[in-house]
């Protein structure tokens, strides 16, 4: 008698905790993808690098010809409307992908050729007209983008996702290297926007290429060498379970939403945000001229690229615990840069450069995935959509409003609500408590243990 294997979709079985939550397991990534889940990591990696890369030199674009075009007094209409559409697209794309109406692969692909439009839009006729339009076309490719790349590491990595999604997430800061070398050239030349629109375009296309080989794991997924009912053997892994504990259900968007957790989180996260872009706007005066000179940015970039070390600590000490420290980091930051001007220590304004760029990237990976730890997996694109709202809402706010130009006539005022916001959010990042959970102080004990009545 000739036996055969059964296909991988008869390998799974659904198991359910105590608390009534399911999950899938017996199935690895090998047999559903054809190829190790760190491919769901690299992948958004280089989704995110090349949106980011198409993102930034779009605006440094946009900055060197908008004297030419009398854009108006410090407004960057082509960076605002790029802001305004990626916002609107986050939540709404993110809908469709929990619905399962839009893949990984298919919103991938759309965000980078919707990119890629609008990097070439850049180069029609008609200045104004195109210039806007390329903005409205490459926030939406972008906001596609971001939405599946960060949370999908999150979803093949669910027992352990800190550090995959912080891999993810640096790659905010890995898309400005190829521009640091020529930061000054590429927008020097007004006159010449094929060189900026082509980059953008090569880009776009790299992750058009990537994106064809994204792809979601199934509905309550769990990976096969983790039993999500039984306590690791591992004392590593047992810690990061006790850290950070599963969701107690899938929660779509709109139950989320009636969190006040969720609202917490938004607003530690546009706090962060907020310090992190005035902080940066800050310290761009100093990167050029004498001293630290354009050091200042590869710190920002470098502290940016080691935000993977952020999101694997979180996994060890608690998404929480990593969150406060994030933010008090930020925070310390924004106050030893004026420190370090007074007493003109580059190597000081440099470290704080590091923190500023490092805290900006892990914040956006630690608050992604907190939302997943809280609300579940199955619908966390469309709760990353709402978040998403706040991580933006600075950058637009500082392309958009002179607010600024008018924090640099005053730095010392600025690095001072920078770090007192950035504290604050340090604080409120501690009451971040999962949904469901019981809290230790709610445990009360028995007041008549088993050995007293038996006795």
């Amino acid at each position: 008698m000739e036996t055969t294997d059964p296909p991988a979709s008869l390998l799974g079985r659904e198991v359910r905790d105590r608390r009534g939550r399911v999950y899938r397991v017996g199935e690895s990534a090998a047999e559903l993808t054809g190829r190790g889940r760190i491919w769901m990591a690299v992948l958004p990696w280089v989704g995110m690098t090349g949106v980011a890369c198409a993102a930034y030199v779009f605006v440094v674009a946009q900055n060197s010809s908008s004297d030419d075009h009398r854009w108006g007094t410090g407004v960057q209409w082509p960076a605002v409307l790029w802001a305004l559409s990626q916002m609107a697209v986050a939540h709404p794309a993110g809908r469709l992908r929990e619905s399962g109406r839009l893949s990984a692969r298919a919103a991938v692909t759309a965000g980078a050729l919707g990119t890629l439009a609008g990097c070439l839009t850049a180069l029609a006729p008609g200045p104004t007209a195109a210039r806007l339009a390329s903005g409205v076309l490459g926030g939406a490719g972008a906001g596609l983008v971001h939405a599946t790349c960060l949370t999908l590491p999150g979803k093949w990595y669910p027992e352990r996702r800190g550090g995959p999604t912080g891999f993810a997430a640096s790659g905010l800061a890995f898309g400005a290297v190829p521009l640091l070398p020529g930061l000054g050239s590429l927008g020097a030349r007004a006159d010449r926007p094929l060189a900026p629109a082509l980059t953008g375009a090569a880009v776009c296309l790299a992750v058009a290429a990537a994106g064809r080989f994204f792809q979601d794991p199934p509905r309550n997924w769990w990976p096969p060498h983790a039993d999500p009912l039984a306590v690791p053997a591992d004392p590593v892994a047992r810690r990061v379970r006790e850290k950070n504990p599963p969701a107690v259900r899938h929660c779509t968007s709109e139950e989320a939403a009636r969190t006040p957790v969720l609202w917490l989180t938004w607003l530690c996260l546009l706090g962060a945000a907020g310090a992190t872009v005035l902080g940066l706007f800050l310290l761009a005066p100093y990167g050029r001229g004498p001293g630290p000179g354009d050091g200042i940015w590869y710190a920002a970039v470098a502290g940016g690229a080691v935000s993977p070390c952020a999101g694997a600590l979180s996994d060890r000490v608690g998404r929480r615990t990593a969150l406060s420290a994030v933010c008090l980091l930020l925070g310390l930051a924004q106050f030893g840069a004026p420190l370090a001007v007074r007493t003109g220590s580059g190597p000081l304004l440099l470290g704080c450069a590091a923190a500023t760029g490092l805290a900006g990237v892990a914040v956006l990976a630690l608050a992604t995935a907190l939302a997943a730890d809280h609300f579940g997996e199955n619908h966390s694109a469309g709760v990353h959509g709402l978040l998403a709202v706040s991580w933006l809402l600075p950058v637009l706010a500082g392309c958009g409003t002179g607010a600024a130009a008018a924090a640099a006539r005053d730095p010392h005022g600025a690095f001072l609500v920078a770090g007192c916001t950035a504290l604050a959010c340090a604080a409120l990042a501690l009451f971040l408590h999962a949904p469901g959970h019981p809290r230790a102080r709610r445990i009360v004990p028995n007041p008549h243990p088993l050995g007293e009545e038996m006795a």
